[in-house]
């Protein structure tokens, strides 16, 4: 029979698979080899048996072997029936033979200076690097202190762009995490030099800007110093219009609040150009109440207190043919509980009001009870 030379790693006890070997020393087995399954295996490449002993360290053994028997070969190892231990390997000849680079500790380099295992660059002390320098695993960058980034001079992880500090970056310079842009110390951010979280745009300050240059959050706009603007160049707060300086604008160039309009320099102004506070119409006529004196007022206060998701109990004996077939098992409960609408609700809140506040919302200029259902449901009457 062919001889064949090869490697085999034993672990520290001498033994393989249970089995104990001496070296120098010959073995044989009455099996008919098969590779993974019966038989004494080896490899041909002294780096292949690293495949399969990745920790192995100086405190394994590893030596020359002879198989002289009937040989089973896999993809990369072999067994055979009959093998000889011819010699053991210093582990200093065995770094020198697994690693195709200079000065490795680790093994199947096959660059430089590589403290860890299976790295093509330089000077790692990770695994499975194809960059220099890395300190991590499985960089394909440089200088990165991390692990999974193809990036250069990161020290997260998974970054693709260059020196981040956080993770899942793939721009430059990034100090927070899941950065697609550049030079942003924030998280989740698609834009460049961002300070703030959640950003699409360039150079914000906020969060959840879709924007450029905000410093305020949730705007969409652009050069904004408030909150939730979708225009440009807003310094106030819920601005849809652009260069607002106040708060609830949907128009253009207004330094007040609650106007429509555009280039107004008041309160609550739907027009254009106004300095000064405009009356309002109530009830389809004019009624010379501000914007200001509505907001201000005892009515509107009172109104705002009709609650919603009212619920009350209904009777079978009170239900339609209609709230039956709905609910049928009021045959069982002896009704059901309905969640009433926002008409419901209001006309349940009016008939338990006092009539103090029944007055003060009647007294308001222009009063029509037929506008007044139509808009709120309520019947103020029979």
């Amino acid at each position: 029979m062919n001889e064949v030379k090869g490697f085999k790693v034993f672990n520290p006890d001498w033994t393989c698979r249970g089995k104990r070997y001496t070296c120098p020393g010959t073995f044989e087995e009455g099996v008919t080899p098969d590779v993974c399954n019966v038989g004494m295996h080896f490899c041909e490449r002294l780096v292949d048996c690293f495949s399969y002993y990745f920790n192995a360290n100086e405190n394994y053994h590893v030596a020359e072997v002879i198989a002289h028997g009937e040989i089973s070969r896999g993809e990369d190892k072999c067994c055979t029936n009959k093998l000889e231990i011819v010699r053991e390997i210093p582990w200093s000849e065995v770094l020198q033979l697994a690693n195709t680079g200079k000065a490795c500790t680790g093994i199947r380099n096959t660059g430089n200076c590589n403290t860890g295992n299976c790295n093509t660059g330089n000077c790692n002390t990770g695994n499975y690097n194809t960059g220099n320098c890395n300190t991590g695993d499985c960089n394909t960058g440089n200088c990165n202190t991390g692990n999974w980034n193809t990036g250069d001079c990161n020290t997260g992880n998974w970054n693709t762009g260059d020196r981040n500090t956080g993770d899942c970056n793939t721009g430059d310079r990034n100090t927070g995490d899941c950065n697609t842009g550049n030079w942003n110390t924030g998280n989740w951010n698609t834009g460049d030099r961002n300070t703030g979280n959640w950003n699409t745009g360039d150079r914000n300050t906020g969060n959840w800007n879709t924007g450029n240059r905000n410093t305020g959050d949730c705007n969409t706009g652009n050069w904004n110093t408030g909150n939730w603007n979708t225009g440009d160049r807003n310094t106030g707060n819920w601005n849809t219009g652009d260069r607002n300086t106040g708060n609830w604008n949907t128009g253009n160039w207004n330094t007040g609040n609650w106007n429509t309009g555009d280039w107004n320099n008041t309160f609550g102004s739907a027009g254009c150009f106004n300095t000064e506070e405009q009356p309002v119409m109530m009830f389809n006529k004019p009624s010379g109440w501000t914007l200001r004196d509505w907001l201000n007022s005892e009515a509107r206060r009172y109104l705002n207190q009709i609650p919603k998701n009212v619920v009350e109990w209904v009777y079978s004996s009170d239900m339609t043919d209609e709230e039956k077939a709905a609910h049928p098992e009021h045959e069982t409960t002896g009704g059901y509980l309905k969640v009433l609408d926002e008409s419901e609700c209001a006309q349940v809140w009016w008939d338990g009001v006092s009539e103090h506040v029944k007055c003060v919302i009647m007294d308001l200029p222009n009063f029509d009870a037929e506008i007044f259902r139509r808009c709120t449901g309520i019947k103020v009457g029979d």
